[in-house]
This record gives C-alpha cells, sequence and structure tokens, in this order.
C-alpha cells in the first residue's frame, strides 16, 4: 500500500477536476498504436488484483529514520480497496491505531499503458493533500519495486516500496529511505496485512474512527467548515458536455459529447472519487477525479487522470461560498502559462453545472472552453 512517506517533518511537495481541461480530453483512439509500440513489454494492468477486498493491517513504524533509532512503533487497523478503471486503476482507504495516534489516509494507484508501470499517489485524511511526487514502479517475478526521490528534513532522499510475498489472503509491504544514492537503504515503514471477509470491515476497523479529523481542527468559530461541500456530488449521473475547439485562439467551434459519471465517498465524506466516460467526435473518453477536504486550509483541491496515461495532475484549489464552488490553478497551455478555473453551480439535489475556463490576462477575463450539466440518474 501507497502509505505515509511523510514521517517527522518530510516536507509535502509534489488536475482538474472530473471535467478535465479541454487540452487533456484526449481521444483514446491513438492508445492501441502506443501500446502496439510496447508489445513486447509485460502488461502490469492486473498486478494489484490481489489487493481489492478488506484488510487487517499490522504496522511497525520506525521513530527518527535516518538517525540511527532503532525504536519503533506499532499500529492495528484496516483497510478497504477498490477496483477502478475495471482494474488500471483502484484506491484503498486505512485507518490505523497506535501509541502515536490515529492514522487516516487513502492511496490512488494509476497504471500506465505506455510506460506498462504504475504510479502510487498518497493522501493524508488529516492534511487532506496529495504527498508527492508518487512512487513508480512495477511488478517483477511476483514482486513490485516502486521509487521517487523526496525530502525529509530538508534533504533530498530516494523512498522505496516494496511489495512483496502476495498470496491470495496476505502481503507485506516495505517503504524505505536512501541518502546515499541507493548504495544502502533503511526500512522505516512495514506493514503485514491478511484479508478479512467484507461483511467483518466495520467490526475490525480500528476504533475511534468519528472522532478523527471532524475537518474543524484549529478553526475558530468564524471559519467555514466546508467538508461537507461536495456532499451533492455523490451518486450516479449523466452529463451533457460542450467543449471549445482551440481555446484562446478566437474560436467559436464547440464539439458536443455525453456519458456518465459516478462519485463515491471515501475518508467519510472528506474526499471523493470521481469516474468519468463520454464520447464525442474525438472518440471515447475515460478519466477520474480525487477531490480532498484540507481541514486547516477549509479548501477543496481536485486532481484529473486520464486513463491514456494514468498520471495524476496538478491540483486546482479553492472553496465554496454562497452554494458557488470556485476552484483555480496555474498551468501551461501552449507553452504558455494561464489561469485555469473551475465553477461549480446551479446546484440542486438533482442537477448541478461546471464550467472551466481560461485567462491569459491575469484572471481579468475568462474564457469558457468546457461545460458541462449533470443530472442524477434515478435508483
Amino acid at each position: 500500500m501507497n502509505v505515509l512517506r511523510r514521517i517527522g517533518s518530510l516536507v509535502l511537495v509534489c488536475a482538474l477536476g472530473y471535467l478535465a481541461n479541454s487540452h487533456r480530453l484526449i481521444s483514446q483512439a491513438g492508445a492501441p498504436a502506443a501500446e502496439a509500440a510496447h508489445e513486447q513489454a509485460r502488461d502490469g494492468q492486473h498486478d494489484f488484483d490481489f489487493l481489492f477486498g478488506t484488510w487487517k493491517f499490522h504496522l511497525k513504524r520506525r521513530v527518527n529514520p535516518l538517525s540511527g533509532s532503532n525504536t519503533w512503533i506499532e499500529f492495528n487497523g484496516t483497510a478497504v480497496a477498490q477496483k477502478v478503471w475495471d482494474g488500471r486503476a483502484n484506491e484503498d482507504v486505512i485507518e490505523l491505531d497506535g501509541p502515536a495516534g490515529h492514522i487516516e489516509g487513502l492511496t490512488l494507484r494509476l497504471y500506465n499503458p505506455q510506460s506498462h508501470q504504475w504510479s502510487l499517489y498518497w493522501a493524508n485524511g488529516k492534511a487532506g493533500t496529495i504527498g508527492g511526487p508518487p512512487n513508480v514502479g512495477e511488478f517483477k517475478n511476483g514482486q513490485g519495486v516502486f521509487l521517487c526521490q523526496d525530502t525529509y528534513k530538508g534533504r533530498l532522499v530516494l523512498v522505496r516500496y516494496i511489495w512483496s510475498d502476495i498470496t491470495p489472503n496476505s502481503a507485506h509491504f516495505e517503504q524505505s529511505y536512501s541518502d546515499d544514492g541507493g548504495k544502502s537503504w533503511e526500512a522505516n515503514w512495514i506493514t503485514d496485512q491478511t484479508r478479512v471477509p467484507d461483511e467483518s470491515a466495520e467490526a475490525n476497523r480500528a476504533p475511534a474512527v468519528a472522532q478523527m479529523d471532524s475537518g474543524t481542527a484549529g478553526a475558530t468559530s468564524t471559519e467555514r467548515d466546508g467538508q461537507r461541500d461536495f456532499d451533492f456530488n455523490f451518486g450516479t449521473w449523466e452529463t451533457h458536455i460542450k467543449r471549445l475547439t482551440n481555446p484562446l485562439t478566437g474560436s467559436t467551434t464547440w464539439s458536443n459529447l455525453n456519458g456518465a459519471v459516478t462519485v463515491r465517498k471515501l475518508l467519510n465524506g472528506r474526499a471523493q472519487l470521481e469516474e468519468i466516460e463520454a464520447d464525442g467526435p474525438n472518440g471515447h473518453w475515460e478519466g477520474l477525479t480525487l477531490f480532498l477536504y484540507n481541514p486547516q486550509s477549509h479548501q477543496w483541491s481536485q486532481s484529473y487522470a486520464n486513463r491514456n496515461d494514468g498520471i495524476l495532475n496538478a491540483p486546482s484549489t479553492g472553496e465554496f461560498k454562497s452554494g458557488r464552488g470556485e476552484l483555480f490553478d496555474q498551468e501551461i497551455f501552449n507553452g504558455r502559462a494561464i489561469l485555469a478555473r473551475f465553477v461549480w453551480s446551479d446546484i440542486t439535489p438533482n442537477s448541478h453545472h461546471v464550467e472551466q475556463s481560461f485567462s491569459d490576462d491575469g484572471g481579468k477575463t475568462w474564457e469558457p472552453n468546457f461545460i458541462a450539466d449533470l443530472r442524477r440518474v434515478a435508483k
């Protein structure tokens, strides 16, 4: 499992919402040709299939890694893993308790069909942010190895995840750091997990869950708690989408897509995962969005990934005011730095409206380029 790499003071470092930037809406028509070029590479898109279901966890975590410390603390808890994109992505939520307190978070794993590698993204429930960069790697001979470079206590380190000893009902995970370029590795996070029947998940869930990260930690009486602002989005929707061809060029040509959206709750509502499928003149499109609430800033972020490349883009961030949500980010479009804005509006129990706009003049003017209307599908 993609777990806390932010032990101690590990710095959180290194997209938009389900309605991806128009330049991110890439037809999958070119995917077969790209995969043909890698036909000799091993197809690992089902390597994490063993993980789906409910698990009981035992965790050992080293205190003060890379300091010579040999003191460990232990945690026990559960995790539930679910399939996304028919197995080419997945997510799990963990909850653990020990003498150092409560750990709650989620992992999103995305498979890149071109590189035949997985990217593992971890989000801490307490912080409501994605730790980055992702650990990237693959399985060979039944063992998965995933690497990244990150910062720990102000120093660059390598971070390695290893999945091993995988059986239908058990698995072993280790996270290690290296501060000598990979010559030596020190394990700091060791997890052993055992499958339990899904119906036993609640009975085995770690205690004190209801007390964890209520979203009001550190809030004053004047600060608004917005952790439920996206609750309207849970469920299944049909959507009609208009996409502007060639934004910021004066184009007034739009294309249309129709599709379906499914949104499920994570972290007791402080996160959600949205899956999107739509069809239009450029072919079939599949994507997902991870929404996270930050209880310290009282803001939401939304990060988008396209099934074609399995890469989670940088988040847009913002909040709701008077029933209207606005989330922003800066990104590169056609080689130029621009601002991007998402607006969620006209929200009712059974419908809502979303617009993406770009600005190339610092936010003075905005050009809509992606407009979606959603209507709830009756159960």
